[in-house]
């Protein structure tokens, strides 16, 4: 069997299932069915959700899964709520300036600083 061929060029709507066939009993059934947010991802995000899942939603160990900065994690993080239909909530300035200074990027006083504005 091959997956789905999503995300389909030049479509953006979301495709239509007419048939739903069992193949162990041999039942088949037509009609016209939504799929939904999740069977419409494209290959990378349900990679990234796999692996999310994997860890238990740690994003920290995602960003030592794939060897990536948290960042980066992040942004993948909010792409995949975007495809899903949910809006990213704001980023907290404070979580990520804890989060440079916790792995050692920043000193305890540029932190200080920073934390200050």
């Amino acid at each position: 069997m091959r997956p789905l061929p999503l995300p389909f060029p030049d479509e953006t709507e979301s495709p239509l299932v007419t048939e739903l066939r069992f193949a162990t009993s041999g039942v088949t059934v037509r009609g016209v069915f939504e799929l939904n947010e999740f069977a419409v991802l494209t290959p990378d995000n349900l990679e990234f959700l796999r692996l999310y899942i994997r860890v238990r939603g740690n994003l920290k160990e995602v960003e030592r899964v794939l060897g990536v900065s948290y960042p980066t994690v992040r942004a993948r993080f909010d792409t995949l709520l975007r495809a899903i239909g949910y809006e990213p909530e704001l980023a907290d300035p404070h979580a990520e300036v804890l989060s440079s200074l916790e792995r050692g990027e920043i000193t305890p006083e540029e932190a200080a600083r920073k934390l200050r504005r």
